[in-house]
């Protein structure tokens, strides 16, 4: 499992765009992790996936809630993962109302969740492999915190959790 001082996994994720701008074509677009987090603060969480119960009711919405008091303690983005598609995190961030907030990026085929030793198998319940539910802080693109949840549980990786580790 990554651990802190480790450097991101140097993967290629997938954000769905809407709008054109920035050089960004409208639709997925590559991610790469070691030039997108180069020279930048990143408060990163992970959820098992789009659209599911803990992830849209009380997840993204606690990154919401903190959002501007992140950045305003030195954040520079912050970012939702998710073995999802683009597409569906689009859709997701739609619903969530992310915009101009949190990327919600897409490691579709898990790369990254594997890569970082995060995978959480959920093959019995019909969802196949997917990220455990964590976060991190990432300066730099290496791991400054690291708060990986319990089997079911959302505990640790919350928005509020996140901020007091930024302002600690």
């Amino acid at each position: 499992m990554i651990k802190l001082g480790d450097k991101l996994p140097a993967v290629k994720l997938a954000e769905y765009v809407e709008v054109e701008g920035n050089g960004c074509s409208i639709g997925p677009n590559p991610v790469d992790v070691t030039q997108a987090t180069a020279g930048k603060t990143i408060a990163l969480f992970a959820v098992p996936g789009a659209f599911t119960p803990t992830c849209s009711a009380q997840h993204v919405p606690s990154y919401l809630k903190t959002a501007d008091a992140l950045k305003a303690a030195g954040v520079d983005e912050i970012w939702c993962l998710a073995v999802n598609d683009a597409f569906v995190m689009g859709a997701w961030a739609r619903d969530e109302k992310t915009a101009g907030k949190i990327r919600m990026l897409a490691d579709g085929d898990a790369a990254f969740a594997k890569a970082a030793g995060l995978t959480l198998d959920l093959t019995g319940k019909g969802l196949g492999l997917r990220s455990n539910r964590y976060s991190m802080l990432v300066k730099d693109g290496k791991v400054v915190t690291l708060n990986v949840e319990g089997p079911g549980k959302f505990e640790v990786s919350d928005g509020a959790t996140m901020l007091a580790q930024v302002k600690g």
